[in-house]
Formats: structure tokens, C-alpha cells, sequence
């Protein structure tokens, strides 16, 4: 059972220039967007739906995932950037000390959601094509296989992390959570932050104070796989994809209820909130969960879809 526990200490990008640094966070990212497309380039195949709709869709969903998630985590978890480092919401870069590049961290998921419903509202009225429930119930379905890689690329960057796992058979030490680079660097006296880590993890002693801990992104990861698989199961072999917002549905009940339950073994994101019962993804989840009930089971369209 000792074999399940390991120690998390990756090179989490490839430097390029200066303080550019070509994260792989941001690869998953990349591949999560671009997987989707050929997701959604099949699905409009077998529907005879043109496919010069999707590349504008593309441009669309890219922008309005990425500025939901920002502005999702800044008001959810972070909302102190408003004034300590305003621009670091937008662009890639942190301006508190300096200049860094640091790609695009800190984004939220149910920040994504909203931007997503939100950039397909807007999309809908500019390409007045189908419905914008029919177009939501084919979307969801790449989103699903995006999330799958959006949480490998959390775990790569040792963040949104687990609760100490204690005498669970699975337990990952995230070295790079723990000791943030600049007390790496002060404490082992290494300039490079890699080799710092590195000196860390072959310490016996400096490691031994790193708790191991559920790696809760990777449960979550392994569960959207799931939802993937189901979602796409009632598109492609049941008559479900025909019932307006069904799927659409179906994907916020699985993916905000695995969301729920994944919480528990997260810890808090926000210091104030540890003490809550339930922490702040799982009161975002419960609204979208129920949104997602409704459509499968309530909502009627009031007129034929097209």
C-alpha cells in the first residue's frame, strides 16, 4: 500500500526568455480547447450543421472561459486583487513586485460556467442557427473532456490541493505547495528554484515535514472522465439529445455533484472559510445542480426547437 503515496515535486514549465516561462498548466489548457473543437467539429458532421459556425464558436468559448474563470476567481476567492494588483487580473503577468510572468493563474470554474452560458447568449444572437439549448447541449459535452485536463494541469502546478491524506493509502507530498520558491531558495541557499526543490525533496528531514495528502485533482479529473463518457453515451445512443436542454442538464447535475463531493477532501481555498461546513465551490455547485435538475426533468421549450 506504501507504493500509492509519492512525493510531487515537477517542473511545472519549460523557461523560455527572462521570467517567461511557458507553463504546462497552460498546455493543458491548450490541449483541453483544442480537443474540443474536433469534439465539436464531429458532432456538427453527423448534424449536417455548417462548419463555418465553428471557428467563430471557438473564438467565442475561448474568450468567455477565460475571462469568466478570471473574474470568477477574483470575486469568489481573490477579491483583494481589485486593489493590490489590479492588472494581474487580466493579463498574464504579476505586477505586485515587479514584473513576472505567471501565466494565467487563478481561475475559477464556476466562473467559466457563467462565462460559457454567457459567450453562447451572445454568440446565439450574432449566428442565428438552431437554438441556444441545442447548441448548450452539444457544447457541454467537449467542456466535460476539458475539465479532465484543466485538473492534470492543477495537479502539475501543485495547487488546488488536498486535505493531509493521514493513514489513507493515497497520499501525494506536494513539495512546491509547502515551500513556496523564494523560502526554497532561502532555505537551502540555491539560486535556481528547480535545484532548490530538488536539494529539498533529497532531504530526509525538510521533506519529512511535508504532509501527505489526498491529491483531490486528480479524483476529480478521473470522475469527469465519467461524465464525459455518460454525457456522451446519451448523445450519440439515445433519443435524449433530442429533448431540449437534457444534456445540457445532465452535464450540470454529474459535473458540479462530483464538483460537491471532490470538496470534502479539498482543503479551503480561502484561510477565512476553512471553519465553514461547507466551503465555497461546494455553496457555488448546489445552485447549478439544481439549474441542471430542472432541465432534465421540468423544462419544456415553449416553442419547437429549430
Amino acid at each position: 500500500m506504501y507504493a500509492l503515496k509519492f512525493d510531487w515535486n515537477p517542473i511545472t514549465g519549460i523557461d523560455i526568455v527572462g521570467n517567461f516561462k511557458l507553463h504546462f498548466y497552460s498546455l493543458m489548457w491548450v490541449i483541453a480547447f483544442i480537443l474540443g473543437w474536433y469534439i465539436m467539429k464531429r458532432i456538427y458532421t453527423k448534424e449536417k450543421v455548417k462548419l463555418e459556425y465553428l471557428d467563430p464558436m471557438f473564438i467565442y468559448v475561448v474568450l468567455s472561459t477565460m475571462l469568466g474563470a478570471r473574474l470568477g476567481h477574483v470575486l469568489f476567492y481573490q477579491s483583494e486583487l481589485i486593489k493590490q494588483d489590479f492588472f494581474s487580473i487580466f493579463l498574464p503577468f504579476s505586477f505586485k513586485d515587479g514584473i513576472e510572468f505567471t501565466g494565467f493563474q487563478g481561475l475559477a470554474s464556476h466562473g467559466a460556467a457563467i462565462g460559457i452560458i454567457i459567450g453562447m447568449y451572445l454568440y446565439r444572437k450574432k449566428y442565428n442557427y438552431k437554438s441556444l439549448l441545442w447548441i448548450l447541449d452539444r457544447l457541454v459535452i467537449p467542456v466535460a473532456s476539458g475539465a479532465v485536463f484543466v485538473r492534470i494541469g492543477n495537479f502539475i502546478n501543485s495547487e488546488i490541493i488536498g486535505k493531509a491524506s493521514g493513514d489513507f493509502p493515497l497520499g501525494v507530498r506536494f513539495i512546491q505547495d509547502y515551500y513556496n520558491k523564494y523560502e526554497a531558495v532561502r532555505i537551502t541557499g540555491i539560486k535556481d528554484v528547480q535545484a532548490a526543490y530538488t536539494a529539498i525533496a533529497n532531504n530526509t528531514e525538510l521533506l519529512e515535514a511535508v504532509p501527505y495528502r489526498h491529491p483531490a485533482q486528480l479524483y476529480e479529473s478521473f470522475c469527469y472522465i465519467f461524465v464525459f463518457l455518460i454525457l456522451w453515451y446519451f448523445y450519440s445512443k439515445t433519443q435524449k439529445r433530442d429533448q431540449t436542454g437534457f444534456i445540457f442538464g445532465l452535464f450540470l447535475a454529474l459535473l458540479w455533484t462530483v464538483r460537491f463531493f471532490v470538496e470534502f477532501f479539498k482543503e479551503a481555498q480561502v484561510d477565512d472559510r476553512a471553519t465553514w461546513a461547507l466551503n465555497t465551490g461546494q455553496w457555488l455547485s448546489i445552485p447549478f445542480v439544481i439549474l441542471g435538475l430542472y432541465f432534465m426533468f421540468k423544462y419544456k421549450p415553449k416553442t419547437p426547437v429549430r
